[in-house]
C-alpha cells in the first residue's frame, strides 16, 4: 500500500474526525512536509481533505471517478484478489488488459478497472454496454491450481461474491441466474465473463471479467436492453458509491477464491443455491445448435449445472444460454 492509500485509510478510519499533521506523520513514519505534499496531490485528484490549524486533516469527500488508492484504502489486506489495483480511463476491454498482464507473468490477484470500455464483451461474443463513469467494469487475474473442468467453480463463486457485495452495499436482494448473470427484480444488473488459458489438464491462468450496471439512468440503456436490463441505482432509488461497491466485491472475491483453493467449494455451492433463481425451475439451455430442456436441480462438485431432462436423465451442463420457463 503506497503512502496516498495509507493516508486515505487513516483518514477514513477516523469516520470524519480530524487528525493533526504531526500525529498523521508520526503514525505513518514520515515527515510533516511529506504528508503535506501527498495531501496536496490527493486534493488535485479530487479528494476533499480540509485542514484547520487546530483540528488537522479530515476526509470529507472522494472523487466521482475511480481511483486505485481510494479502492485500496477501502479494501483492507487481501490474501490474493486486489493486492495490485490499476484503473484506466478507457480501454478496449479489461479482460484484454488482464490477458496481456497474464502473458507478461504478472502475479495473480491484479485487478484492472476501466471507467469506460470501447469493446466490452459478454459471453458468446456479445457486446457489453459500459458507459463512462456509470458502472464497474473490471477484470481479475487468477492462477488457480485447478483442472480446466473445475474452473466453472470460479464463475459460480464470483456470482456468489457479487450477490453478497450488492446486498451488503445497496440493501437489494439480487438473484443469480445460472451461469453468470445477476438479476434484481427479474432484470439483469451484472454479468461475469470467465476466460482461461490452459494446456491439457493444467490451467495457466483465468481472467474473470465483471460488468455491473451501477448508476445508469433508465434513458441511457439502448433500446435492445430497456426491457431486460436495469441498474443498481434504479432499483435502490439512489446513487451508489462505486468505489465502496468495488472494494466490497474484491473482498468477497478474495474470500470465495481462498475457499476454492482450500477445497471448500461445496460450501460456496450451497450458498449459491440459496441465491439462485434457476435451481428448481424448468429451463431450456441452448448449447450451440443443441437445445436441452429439463429441471435445474443443483451443481456438481465442479460447478456444472445438473439438469434432469425430459427423459429423466441427469445431464451435466457447463455453459449455454438459459431461458427459465417457470
Amino acid at each position: 500500500m503506497n503512502l496516498d492509500a495509507q493516508i486515505l485509510l487513516v483518514l477514513r478510519n477516523l469516520g470524519g474526525s480530524a487528525i493533526s499533521a504531526a500525529d498523521l506523520a508520526s503514525q505513518l513514519g514520515v515527515g510533516r512536509s511529506t504528508i503535506a505534499a501527498h495531501i496536496a496531490d490527493l486534493r488535485r485528484h479530487g479528494f476533499d481533505i480540509p485542514a484547520s490549524p487546530h483540528g488537522g486533516y479530515r476526509l470529507v469527500g472522494t472523487p466521482e471517478y475511480l481511483n486505485a488508492d481510494d479502492i485500496v484504502s477501502r479494501l483492507g489486506k487481501p490474501r490474493v484478489v486486489g493486492r495490485d489495483i490499476r484503473v484506466f480511463k478507457e480501454t478496449t476491454s479489461t479482460n484484454d488488459v488482464i490477458e496481456k498482464l497474464a502473458r507478461d507473468g504478472v502475479a495473480e490477484g491484479v485487478v484492472a478497472f476501466a471507467e469506460s470500455q470501447t469493446l466490452g464483451r459478454g459471453r458468446l461474443g456479445r457486446r457489453w454496454f459500459s458507459p463512462a463513469g456509470k458502472g464497474l467494469w473490471f477484470s481479475v487475474l487468477l492462477r488457480p491450481k485447478l483442472t480446466p473442468q473445475q474452473t466453472t467453480q470460479i464463475t459460480v463463486s464470483a456470482s456468489v461474491a457479487l450477490a453478497r457485495a450488492v446486498e451488503t452495499v445497496t440493501g437489494l436482494s439480487p438473484k443469480i441466474k445460472w451461469p453468470n448473470d445477476l438479476l434484481v427484480n427479474g432484470r439483469k444488473v451484472a454479468g461475469i465473463l470467465t476466460e482461461l488459458a490452459a494446456e491439457q489438464d493444467v490451467v495457466r491462468h483465468v481472467v474473470v471479467g465483471i460488468g455491473i450496471d451501477v448508476n445508469i439512468e433508465p434513458h441511457r440503456f439502448p433500446p435492445e436492453l430497456k426491457q431486460t436490463a436495469t441498474s443498481l441505482s434504479i432499483e435502490a432509488g439512489h446513487v451508489i458509491d462505486r468505489a465502496e461497491l468495488g472494494a466490497r466485491i474484491l473482498r468477497e472475491l478474495d474470500d470465495v477464491y481462498s475457499r476454492i483453493m482450500r477445497r471448500e467449494f461445496e460450501a460456496v455451492a450451497e450458498e449459491w443455491e440459496t441465491k439462485c433463481s434457476t435451481v428448481g425451475k424448468l429451463v431450456v439451455v441452448t448449447i450451440g445448435d443443441r437445445r436441452v430442456r429439463g429441471r435445474a436441480e443443483a451443481l456438481n462438485s465442479e460447478g456444472a449445472l445438473l439438469l434432469r431432462t425430459e427423459h429423466g436423465h441427469l445431464e451435466s451442463i457447463t455453459g449455454g444460454d438459459v431461458i427459465v420457463e417457470k
